[in-house]
Parts: structure tokens; sequence; C-alpha cells
């Protein structure tokens, strides 16, 4: 299983690096012959070769599609992946954007896809809800280097740098769509870097909120890999949510931390806590795999793949979906799917979940959901290639090849054995087991007869995506519903991957809900430590160990160099709980300055509160730079952690909501804390001090020059207002009018800070450009409707008078 960690680790890597060069090869240098003549120079731009042998061998053995298709498959696959991307329902701009994509690119872009042999530039997904997902027919490479498509690439990029859009490959906004989630559900992300699917599972939490309120449900998003990590931290903070917690640990092993009596009485916790262990009602297992449906993005792949990459990850993706389902709680439901399209990582995992699961589990026929989106039904019987070899049976794999090739990726999972063999096998005393120790069902066979497996499990609920069928990558989709508690058997400890120590809680855990992991605690090592341990016999993965940070982003080698010699008076490398290199997360509990925080805004404690929902990532407050808000979800498990010892390894959590000012002018104010532009949002409507009402031009003009002095207002009494804020943070609102009846979706607003003589705009650069153009096109808009009623209504006249 180490193995596997690690080569999908590695895969991983290698897949993001050959994307940075898709489809061409770097440009060769000049050579001179012999005789030093100039040889010409080769082309710059040779096409990646889209071809593999063993890949058409193996998917054409499987019968992923059917022989007559398998000239259109081919064909698509060698093609380059078309963009995808998707807006964000809560983005304030949504409708607006929308309709730029319907009105202007739908039809400005249709000359370029004319002479690219297309029929259409982009248009709407027609599965996903509300024209909220759009495909593209130019590829990303096309986007980026086409001249005639510069205005929409540069439209791309800077709605999904503010959060407004994600680019996302079609068939990964998928699976979320399949889980059912509700705004009051706690949902788990067991593989989430790098986030666009994190990102669709909070928009729909908070799909269902009224602005300025939270949703009660929450998310966390884990990854084993740190630097992913971040990338996942980055994606989901344009999301702007307090209803957050990003985690690094491996999904195997992912920490139920549960609190039970004597636990709680130790530290004179109350029993009647608001949780006592971690579960979750939705849970995506969206696993490691080898890739392949990924081709057309990654087409480096081609010259990678072979049928033992998929085979080395099968046992790693079975313990991950089968850990999901023993966090899950009974009556929800998990998404297992890949992007792989070999049945040894799909429906073979499947069938080897429901086989552990009994009853307990079944795979959920979701047919008649999405009909507009074109899938195949799971595949019933399958083969496994190992060695160039082809396998129906288990039986005929060789003695020597079991350590690789195991019984759970047979159609049956059973070891179907001639009755020759078994009759020899009792005598002998044989015991029958598979690698994780449980018992193995042998099954007799006709000696000599070769066996064809057909699974006799639902396998056809589950969804394959084909390329070729909407024009996409390869996915595979499983919905699993827990409908009681899982069975009660254990894994047999293994000291490499399992501590032998445990905490007083973990003695009570049932076999049923640990499933195949018996250990709950994690030892203080990081992931990364834990990995090249349990890989001590392997080549070690140094592509995350050199580049780890904390969670403020600097590097913890330099760190501990630098406490090592105590030179430059850096602090110390962080610490969460027992977690080296992640900063502790601290509850804000000083009075004086959350007062003065709520006093400088006019915040009532009973209508947001504070006491209780700031956290801040240094035991020092006098030093605290940032301070987050936690949702009413988040802050019930961040309780919870505490109380288990802090079994959670976070990198991330809640919404940063306020921000230490350095300048000097504001280091004597009653407030030294700025409201951060992700956090306006949320507390905007609770808001009653510190408020400026500015019309559309002084608006503008903050947005363009970033700083305007008192007297240079277009309204001069505006100038005066600004002049009567306190010196410190301020909320700038646009308002026709004196003040709006009532704060909503559409009241758009930005931080400032009110200086000694000017007001200048504390948000970047890309939110202001994106707020000007939104606010363009609104000016348009109207400019021309009354033009337009101005001209309804003289018409009648006009004409007259022309006669």
């Amino acid at each position: 299983m180490g193995r596997g960690r690690q080569r999908g680790r590695s895969q991983r890597k290698h897949f993001k690096e050959s994307r940075e060069n898709v489809w061409k090869r770097p440009k060769s240098d000049d050579t001179v012959d012999a005789s030093g003549n100039a040889v010409p120079e080769k082309p710059t731009w040779e096409p990646i070769l889209t071809d593999n042998p063993n890949f058409e061998e193996y998917y054409k053995e499987q019968g992923v599609v059917k022989a007559e298709e398998w000239d259109l498959f081919m064909e698509i696959l060698r093609k380059p992946l078309p963009a995808a991307f998707r807006v964000n329902s809560n983005s304030q701009f949504c409708d607006d954007i929308i309709s730029i994509l319907e009105n202007d690119f739908v039809k400005s872009l249709q000359a370029q896809a004319i002479e690219d042999g297309e029929l259409e530039a982009i248009k709407p997904l027609p599965w996903y809800p509300k024209n909220l997902a759009w495909h593209s027919n130019f590829s990303r490479k096309q986007i980026r280097k086409n001249q005639t498509l510069e205005r929409f690439h540069e439209f791309l990029k800077l709605e999904n740098e503010v959060g407004n859009m994600t680019r996302q490959e079609a068939v990964s906004m998928v699976p979320p769509l399949f889980l059912d989630v509700h705004p009051d559900h706690f949902v788990l992300d067991m593989c989430a870097a790098p986030g666009s699917k994190t990102f669709q599972l909070l928009e729909i939490i908070h799909g269902a909120s009224e602005p300025g309120t939270l949703p009660n449900g929450m998310v966390v998003a884990n990854d084993v890999d740190f630097q992913r990590s971040n990338l996942l931290i980055h994606q989901t903070k344009r999301m702007c949510t307090a209803n957050l917690i990003v985690t690094n640990h491996e999904g195997q092993q992912f920490p139920g931390c549960r609190l039970n009596k004597s636990r709680a009485s130790e530290k004179g916790l109350s029993e009647d806590m608001p949780i006592n262990q971690l579960s979750f009602d939705r849970v995506l297992c969206d696993v490691p795999c080898s890739g392949d449906g990924t081709l057309r993005k990654a087409p480096d792949i081609w010259r990678k793949w072979n049928s033992g990459m998929g085979n080395g990850l099968h046992s790693l993706q079975v313990i991950l979906a089968m850990r999901g389902l023993s966090l899950l709680k009974v009556g929800g439901k998990m998404i297992y799917s890949t992007c792989s399209m070999n049945p040894i990582e799909d429906e073979a995992v499947v069938a080897e979940i429901l086989r552990r699961c009994g009853d307990s589990v079944e795979l959920v026929d979701v047919s008649d959901k999405l009909p507009e989106l074109i899938r195949r039904p799971g595949l019933k019987t399958w083969k496994v290639r190992d060695k160039g070899g082809w396998f129906t049976s288990y039986k005929d794999v060789p003695q020597n090849r079991r350590g690789g090739v195991l019984v759970s990726m047979f159609p049956s999972g059973q070891n179907i054995k001639d009755s020759t063999e078994t009759t020899q096998e009792n005598e002998n005393g044989g015991v029958n087991g598979c690698e994780d120790g449980s018992k193995e069902t042998v099954v007799d066979a006709i000696p000599d007869e070769p066996v064809v497996e057909v699974s006799d499990l639902p396998l056809e609920r589950c969804m394959r995506i084909v390329p070729h069928d909407q024009n996409t990558g390869g996915f595979f989709i499983a919905v699993l519903h827990k409908v009681s508690p899982l069975p009660e058997f254990q894994e047999k400890p293994n000291p490499r991957k399992h501590p032998s120590t445990k905490t007083a809680d973990s003695t009570e855990k049932s076999p049923a809900e640990e499933a195949v992991v018996t250990v709950d605690v994690e030892p203080a090592e990081s992931a990364v430590e834990k990995v090249t341990e349990a890989n001590s016999n392997n080549e070690k993965d140094e592509s995350l160990e050199p580049e780890k940070k904390n969670t403020e982003g600097e590097s913890i080698t330099e760190e501990k160099e630098a406490n090592s010699s105590n030179v430059g008076g850096k602090r110390k490398v962080p610490m969460q709980g027992k977690w080296k290199g992640f900063d502790p997360i601290v509850f804000l509990k000083d009075e004086t300055l959350i007062n003065s925080i709520k006093e400088f805004y006019g915040i009532k404690d009973e209508s947001f509160p504070l006491y209780g929902h700031l956290v801040a990532r240094n035991t020092d407050t006098s030093s605290v730079k940032r301070i987050y808000y936690v949702s009413k979800s988040v802050k019930e498990v961040l309780q919870l952690n505490f109380a288990v010892g802090q079994q959670l390894k976070i990198a991330s959590v809640g919404l940063k909501m306020f921000e230490r000012q350095s300048a000097k002018e504001g280091s004597s104010k009653p407030c030294s804390f700025r409201i951060s532009s992700e956090g306006l949002p949320v507390i905007l409507p609770y808001i009653t001090k510190q408020i400026l009402y500015t019309p559309m031009a002084d608006f503008k003009h903050l947005l363009e020059y970033k700083s305007i002095k008192f007297p240079d207002f277009v309204n001069p009494q505006l100038g005066q207002k600004a002049i009567d804020l306190v010196l410190g943070c301020c909320v700038v609102i646009l308002s026709d009018g004196e003040e709006p009846a009532k704060v909503d979706a559409s009241t758009i607003a930005i931080s400032c800070w009110r200086g000694k003589n000017s007001l200048g705009v504390m948000v970047t650069a890309a939110d202001c450009q994106e707020l000007l153009e939104r606010l363009a096109e609104r000016t348009t808009k109207t400019e021309v409707g009354s033009v337009n009623g101005s001209n309804g209504d003289q018409g009648g006249p006009q004409a007259m008078e022309t006669a």
C-alpha cells in the first residue's frame, strides 16, 4: 500500500509538469556538422506521439467501448481537450457574467469557431443546472495563443482570479452534482487538491443562505500532499467562506476524533458537547488514480501508460473508499470517483467495497438524474493484465505474482480453484488468506476449463463517461448509500502502517466504524515523514519534503536552521498540538481587543456574535496579524478537536475577517484592525459605523485612482463626510441615494482606509479592475435603456414632423 501511495504522488507530480508543455516538445538547439556548417534548425513545435500499443490492446480487450466505436474513441482521445469553466453561483455578478457569455462571446467568437471547423464557439453544458457551466470548442493552448481569442482569455483569467469563475474540466464538475448536498450537511472531500470540486461543494452549501448569514453545514477538504494543500487553500480562498477546514492527512488514516466519556471527564468537558465524534453526511472520495481519462489534457501519459499503474493503486483506492464509508453517517451518501477508464481502479474497487460492507452499503441507481449527461453503465466483467499476461480468474495467477495481482481485482472477488487443487490444499492443511488478513472465499471449478467471471453485483449502476460521447475527458463515478453500520471486522495491525500507541478513546471504537483503519490518533510526524518511513525500501519521493512550508508560507527548513543558530530572532518552528510545521489554532479571548473591534465598527454581538467565533494562528494575541471568523459548525469541530488532543492537522480554517493595519497613522487609533476584502461580504450587514455611501462617479474614481484626497471628491459633501469618519478602516458602499434601506446581495462595497488627508482603497488591483468592468457594463445598459425609452416616447412626433 505504501508503494501505491508513493507511485500515486509521483504520477501526480509528473502529470502536473507535463501540462506545462502539453502537445509540444521543447525547442531544439542549433547544431553544426563536422565541417562547421550550420544544420537547419528542427521545427520548434512537434506534436507529442499519441500512440501506445499497450494502451490500445488493453482497452480493446476490456471492452470499455464497442468495436464499432473504437476508431472514434481513439480519434477523440488524440485531440486536445476543449477548455471548460464554471460560473460561481454565489458570485455577486453571476447573472452579469452569464449575460456577457450569452450576449457577447457566443457571437463575437463565432467567426473563429467556423474557421476552426466548429459550429459553436462556446456553449453551456446542457446537463449542468442554470447555464452555470460552459464548454469551449477551443483548447486551452488556443485560448492562450490565438490573438483573436485574447479578449476572451483575459476575461477568463480575471474572473477566475477574483473568484467569479472556475476553470475546470467538464467531467470534474459531475461528482458534486450526484452527491445531493444540503446546506446543513457536514461534507468531507478526502483527496481534495487542487480544489475545484471543493469549491463546488461550498457553492452548494452556501446556495440557500441569505446575504450575511452562514449555513449550518461545512466542508472539510483534505489532501495528503502539503504542496497541493497550499494550492487547495488558494483555490478555496476565492470562495470567501467561514465554513471550511483544510486538513493535511493521509486519507486512509483520517481521524474520527471520537470523544468518550472518560476523556471528557478527565478534561472537565461537558458530556453534551454539540458533537462527540467527527462524522459526515456526505463524502467525496475522488481517489488518486492512473489518470488515463486525462490523456487529452496531459498527453505525455501516452508515453508513460502501462497496465501496472492501475494495478499498483487498486489496494490504496479500496482502503481510501472504506475509510470514507467508516466516516460516513448512517443514511449518508459517498461518491467514489476516478479520472481513469481502467476497470481495476473503477468497478473492481466498487465491487470490493460492496463485498466488504455487505448489506450495510448499497450502490445507488442515479440513471434518472442529469438525463442530458451521456454516460455508460458500469462493466460486469473484465480481465486483469500483469507482466504481459491476461488473467480471467484468480486461480490462473501464478503464486509468485499474487503479491501484485489480488483476488479483489477480479469480478467475483473469489479464489476460484479447481477441485484437485482444493483437495490437495486441504490435505496439506493450507489456509487461504488475503493480503489484508481477511479470509479468502474459495469456489471449486471444473479442472482445465477457462473461467470467465461475471460479477453478480449491480455494477451497471456505476457511471463511466467516455470522451467521444460529449467531447470530454474520461471519468468514472459510483454513488454509495450507507444504510446501516458497517460489519464488525477488523484489519490485522501492521506496525509499519499503524502506530501501536492508542489513546483512551481509541479503545472504545467499534470495528464497524473504523472499517479498515484501526487507529484514530496519528503519530507526531508529518504525512511526508510517515510516507517516507512506510516506503523505506522504495525509492524516496523527494518532491514534497524540500519544499515543505508552514501555513504562513515560510520555509520550515529555513526556520529550523535559524532556530539552531538563534540568528535573526526568527520565531520557532510553529507547532499545532503534536503537528510540527503547522501554526497553532487559538480561539481569541482577548475581550479588550474584541470590544475595540465591535465598538469601532458598531457591531452588535447578538446580531453577529464575535466571541467564540474568532480564531488566530498565534498563541501570543499581542502579535496577532490576522483574525479568522469561523461558522458555528466549524467552531464545534474545533472544540471537538481540542478535546481529543488535536488529532486534526489543520492547514487552514475559517474566513480571514480582520487584518492588523501596519500604517503608522493607524497604530494609535481605537482599532488597529481593518476588515479584509474576503470577510467584508459576510460582516457588511452588521456594520453600523465607519460607513460612507458613495455615488457612482466617486466610487469609480476610487477604483481608478486607488486614492482620492478629500477636496478632490466630485461631490464636495462626500469629502466632508469622509473627513468626519474616524481615522482607520471604513467601508465605502455604492449608493445612488443617501443610505439604502437594506444591504442585500446586490450591494457593492469595498474596504478603504481613511487617512489624514485622503481615502484609499484596500482591495487588490484585480478586484478594482473587475468591479470597474462590471460597473461600466451596467452603466452602458442603463444608458441604452434610457435612450431607447426616450426614442420610444418621441417616435410619433418626430415622424409627423419629418412628414
